[in-house]
């Protein structure tokens, strides 16, 4: 069964109850019988596994584009250099 905390909106107190996730919500304050809500509470997130690194999925060279190796950038040099020089004449 989990432990929910309340917090009361008259005297402000915090309190937790465990309940039962069927269970509706408390709406009665145990010290001044106010309205109480429910108080979300902040989970512990675990990563396991891989990929969950920034060098995990890091480019083999910090100047290349995704998806670009170091075949794609001498063609496009070359070609580039071979159009330039076509140019010219």
């Amino acid at each position: 069964m989990p432990i929910y905390v309340y917090q009361c909106d008259s005297c402000g107190i915090i309190f937790e109850r465990q309940q039962h996730f069927s269970d509706p919500p408390l709406a009665d304050c145990p010290e001044c019988d106010g309205h109480v809500h429910r108080v979300i509470q902040p989970v512990g997130i675990v990563f396991k596994g891989s990929g969950f690194y920034v060098t995990d999925n890091r480019a083999k060279s910090s100047t290349a584009l995704p998806g670009e190796t170091k075949s794609d950038k001498k063609e496009t040099s070359s070609s580039s250099d071979s159009d330039a020089n076509n140019s010219n004449s």
